[in-house]
């Protein structure tokens, strides 16, 4: 998986807009960043002979990890919470080591407006959730604010189905929302879901 001799992280580089750099002085220490918010989430650098590697973590699997493996330790030069160091010594199974690199990665970009759409596609077809149901399945039941936001830039329309959304009282989006007078109607009524009024009923049709 890795190349001793280049350090190269290739696996960590096999996850979306990753890119490695090497910003420090010292050139033994590669970072791998994750586009956009450039949050580096793999450290690699040479220590006693051997590769080590730095990997962001949830304090408890953080924990979990060091009990299981004696090569793996507190984070070397960061946060002894939140991340973790590996150290390649052939002690550690490959497919443990990618878990960890991929637990990492999906940290650093674990973000809220991530988890508002994450939680948007699980409405099902047929039906709807207000701002706060939405707010609450991503973590946070107070960001309805946010929800909005994201809902108005959301990038995938076709994948993640923000006409699904309405407010408190089951009524629509303000028109220009989603492209046009009547879109999102006709995107609830294509669902099978009735609209009276540009409302709908949330008994019946809300998750």
């Amino acid at each position: 998986m890795f190349s001793e001799q280049k350090r190269d992280p290739t696996y960590g580089l096999s996850f979306p807009d990753t890119y490695q750099e090497a910003p420090f002085h010292d050139q033994n220490w590669q970072l791998v960043r994750v586009l956009p918010g450039k949050k580096a989430f793999l450290w690699t650098y040479e220590m006693e002979g051997q590769l080590w590697i730095n990997v962001k973590v949830d304090p408890e699997w953080g924990r979990f990890w060091r009990e299981k493996y004696k090569s793996v330790i507190p984070g070397y030069h960061q946060n002894k919470d939140h991340w973790n160091t590996i150290i390649m010594d052939g002690s550690v199974p490959d497919e443990d080591v990618k878990r960890m690199i991929a637990e990492s990665y999906d940290l650093v970009t674990d973000t809220p407006t991530k988890r508002i759409y994450e939680a948007v596609k699980k409405i099902p077809r047929g039906k709807v959730a207000t701002y706060a149901q939405v707010a609450a399945m991503a973590g946070n039941p107070r960001m309805c604010r946010a929800v909005g936001n994201a809902l108005h830039r959301n990038p995938d329309p076709d994948n993640i189905p923000c006409y699904r959304v309405v407010n408190s009282k089951g009524a629509l989006a303000d028109e220009f929302v989603f492209g046009g007078a009547g879109v999102q109607r006709s995107l609830l009524e294509a669902d099978g879901i009735e609209v009276i009024e540009d409302r709908v009923d949330l008994k019946k049709y809300g998750i």
